[in-house]
């Protein structure tokens, strides 16, 4: 059976969320995005009301709720703004879940039980200045000396960049397989931002998400123990692979509230403005720009629960998430180019969050996987040419009677 009815647990976080975001990131967002500053205690307020562990099993300090929890969480963080939802991304989906699922259990204890409580933060080390999409083209060394790993390199595009304690950093293990460009020479290794030789810093400038710290690790004969190598050697492109779909679940559950907020945001002001003698809500092609976020909102959430139903069952789920990160961006980016349309000049301002949509919207089509790779990636599955491969490890389960 397919229940479209969401459990008394999932409203309780999509309220808790929806409670945060209408208090704490709608009033802040205007002045901070001007400001280029993230919103004021934003993390701590999010560790408060229990959204940075609370989809991580509770032997580990969660609350081991379900991934449709998760989706909820972040569609109402992005309705908010799009640097709130990008930090509870990833620190649960890009750091945290993976920690979750390929650490060994002494690694738990010590990277992700403080993650959970949100006393310490994570966030994920793979986009280089020269690669993103191409991950065999990262340049960051790990040479093995002893029992620790040298690593040197430098990060580049990192959300939480300069608030994470620690940072889950692939590297190549092997230099003959760098040189081959054969993925199996690259490992993933937790680094501490306490570790002699690593720098960070911000990005400032960005088109969008200027309320979100986003900056560069820079990694100079940093000596890493060989127990913070996370799986084995070797598996580190699948481990970013694993981490890439969580990621990507969060954005496109996150890039649905993007829609909603948009669809929210005509809705009152057509009703409002008047053209014409009539307010615009009763023009014909503004109610096709509606209408359109609404079939946008409605089919992307459909396409993110999807992939968060698979994610309960413990299947195989890339695909699906995949299908959702690609549709739900482009339908925010559209919905966010139609809105300021619909508001007119006054969408060409910072009057109205029009503007912020739109600048923010575009992100969702290049990070986690730019729109066109997800465009290869379905058009493989459905010709036949790809094909998802089970990986040693999995998700954790959750009990869905009691999500």
């Amino acid at each position: 059976m397919i229940s479209f009815d969401l459990t008394d647990s999932q409203l309780e976080v999509q309220r808790m969320a929806a409670e945060l975001a209408q208090k704490k990131i709608i009033p802040n967002i205007q002045k901070c995005d001007k400001e280029q500053k993230q919103i004021p205690n934003l993390i701590q307020d999010m560790a408060k009301a229990d959204l940075l562990g609370f989809c991580l099993p509770e032997k580990y300090g969660g609350m081991g709720m379900d991934y449709i929890s998760l989706g909820l969480a972040c569609e109402e963080m992005e309705y908010g703004d799009t640097s709130a939802r990008v930090a509870l991304s990833v620190h649960i989906g890009l750091y945290s879940l993976p920690v979750c699922t390929w650490a060994n259990e002494e690694q738990k204890q010590k990277y992700l039980v403080p993650c959970t409580s949100g006393e310490k933060i994570g966030c994920f080390g793979l986009t280089e200045p020269s690669a993103g999409s191409d991950v065999v083209g990262i340049q960051t060394t790990a040479v093995k000396k002893g029992d620790k790993y040298i690593l040197n390199g430098e990060k580049m595009w990192i959300s939480l960049a300069n608030v994470a304690d620690y940072f889950l950093v692939f590297a190549w293990h092997d230099l003959d397989m760098k040189k081959a460009r054969d993925h199996n020479g690259i490992s993933a290794f937790i680094v501490e931002r306490d570790f002699a030789g690593v720098v960070t810093g911000a990005i400032h400038g960005k088109l969008g998400v200027r309320a979100g710290d986003t900056g560069y690790v820079s990694m100079t004969d940093v000596e890493v123990p060989a127990e913070n190598l996370i799986g084995e050697e070797g598996e580190g492109f699948k481990i970013a692979m694993f981490c890439l779909d969580q990621g990507r679940y969060t954005v496109a559950s996150g890039s649905t509230g993007l829609i909603r907020a948009c669809r929210d945001a005509c809705l009152n002001y057509s009703k409002e403005r008047e053209a014409f003698q009539s307010p615009i809500a009763h023009h014909q092609l503004v109610k096709q720009m509606i209408a359109n976020m609404e079939a946008g909102y409605e089919y992307s959430r459909l396409l993110w629960m999807k992939a968060g139903w698979k994610k309960n069952l413990g299947e195989p789920n890339t695909r699906e998430t995949s299908l959702a990160k690609w549709i739900a961006c482009r339908e925010a980016e559209k919905s966010a180019a139609d809105a300021v349309q619909v508001f007119g000049s006054y969408g060409f301002s910072d009057e109205y969050p029009v503007e912020r949509f739109y600048r923010n919207s575009k992100g969702g089509s290049i990070y986690e996987g730019t729109r066109e790779i997800h465009t290869l990636m379905q058009a493989d599955y459905v010709l036949g040419f790809r094909a998802d491969k089970p990986l040693r490890v999995h998700l954790p389960i959750v009990d869905q009677a009691g999500a």
